[in-house]
């Protein structure tokens, strides 16, 4: 299949062109179409797998095949759970409108709220939001949601993680009209899910694309044990300062252990950033694009930064904190390996991410190969550890109702 067999009108054909799409991908191949045909849909699809295009690119044909004189209002709504996201679906929505006019606005924390109510005055077709800063914008009358056509949530589980979901119910109550849905996520398993759907979604078709527990093909995964926290920095410095770790996230659980990784890094002339939920807007903006141009090679994040922004040119991930969840691991590792590119995802793993190393093989349903670093060979195995606790592990009691039984 092809772009040219949906049908699209050639101002879309030739921006995809440009961006070198060159066939569409799984979730693109089957949301489009649906898209087109009007219906609502939910979607779960995987970090990667082309599904802001999957989105935009229908919306971009129904404004071309329903134009409006006046674009005073918003018709189409896009939300995103973070800023980080919300920026890049807005890039899209640019990058598939550069040979049409589809004027776009763009709403989300980290701005002054009064220099976006400014925004607002400007001509807007669509309005790609994030539900916080939006819902306080229409409490104030600062835009008005009464010409919404498509809505288009993104990341619908992420959202929920965050407890944003009766804020986005609040914005799409706010909607006095019918409009046509589409609601995307990572993952459609889940009750949060199902409620959610139900309350937007009118008789939806539902697409899965690559389950959440599918990594990519085009990423190698390996664990390197180590014995403490010192052992856990020289393999992690021995990887970064390697020929072939061109551009690195290196991923903590916590803000004040990346911090701390940052620093240390630094101290070993790395050329390193953080990146955190606490930075302001223009800040977190101006370290992607220094990490983007390749002038700091290493990035250590949180998982702010696990979804939703496109550096293709990501050669390494490295789990510094091993994540909880499987699902996190997956858009963690999500991040390299993208566009046809070979990425690597490195798992450093000392005595007490054994636990959380489990739940991910478990959530993969696969053993992850453990690799070993010349002079830095940790002092035990995962044999060793597994053999210890079946030995340490006690034999339950016999209760004494058993025990006189016996006598």
């Amino acid at each position: 299949m092809t772009f040219e067999d949906f049908d699209l009108d050639e101002i879309l054909l030739n921006a995809i062109k440009k961006q070198a799409y060159h066939k569409p991908t799984p979730i693109q191949e089957v949301a489009i179409p649906l898209m087109l045909e009007r219906k609502d849909i939910l979607a779960g699809a995987a970090t990667g797998t082309g599904k802001t295009a999957a989105f935009v690119i229908p919306t971009l044909q129904y404004l071309l095949d329903e134009p409006k004189r006046s674009s005073r209002h918003p018709r189409v709504l896009i939300l995103s759970p973070t800023r980080e996201l919300a920026f890049q679906i807005h890039k899209v929505v640019n990058q598939l409108g550069t040979y049409g006019n589809f004027p776009s606005v763009i709403i989300t924390g980290g701005f002054k709220q009064s220099q976006q109510a400014e925004t607002l005055t400007r001509a807007c077709d669509i309005l790609v939001a994030t539900p916080g800063r939006l819902a306080k914008l229409v409490e104030d009358e600062h835009v008005d949601l009464s010409f919404i056509e498509i809505v288009i949530i993104d990341e619908a589980d992420r959202m929920l993680d965050m407890g944003q979901g009766p804020t986005v119910h609040a914005l799409l109550e706010s909607i006095p009209t019918d409009f046509q849905a589409g609601l995307f996520s990572a993952t459609l398993s889940g009750k949060g899910i199902e409620h959610f759907a139900e309350e937007i979604l009118e008789e939806p078709e539902v697409v899965q694309v690559d389950a959440p527990n599918q990594q990519s093909e085009q990423v190698q995964q390996l664990v390197y044990l180590a014995d403490n926290k010192a052992h856990k920095q020289a393999l992690l410095a021995s990887i970064v300062q390697d020929t072939s770790s061109q551009s690195v996230i290196v991923f903590c659980n916590k803000k004040d252990k990346a911090i701390e990784v940052t620093e240390w890094l630094q101290s070993q002339n790395v050329s390193a950033q953080v990146l955190h939920g606490d930075f302001i807007q223009a800040v977190r903006l101006e370290k992607l694009k220094k990490f983007k141009s390749n002038k700091i090679k290493v990035m250590v994040a949180t998982d702010v930064a696990a979804r939703g922004l496109d550096m293709l040119q990501i050669t390494h991930v490295i789990n510094y904190d091993i994540p909880y969840r499987g699902d996190i691991y997956i858009h963690r590792i999500g991040r390299t390996g993208r566009a046809q590119q070979v990425g690597i995802a490195i798992n450093l793993v000392e005595h007490h991410d054994l636990k959380n190393l489990e739940r991910i093989e478990y959530h993969l349903q696969q053993s992850l190969p453990v690799e070993k670093i010349a002079g830095l060979e940790p002092s035990f195995t995962l044999k060793s550890v597994l053999k210890n606790k079946k030995k340490n592990k006690k034999k339950p009691k016999r209760s004494a109702k058993k025990k006189a039984k016996k006598k």
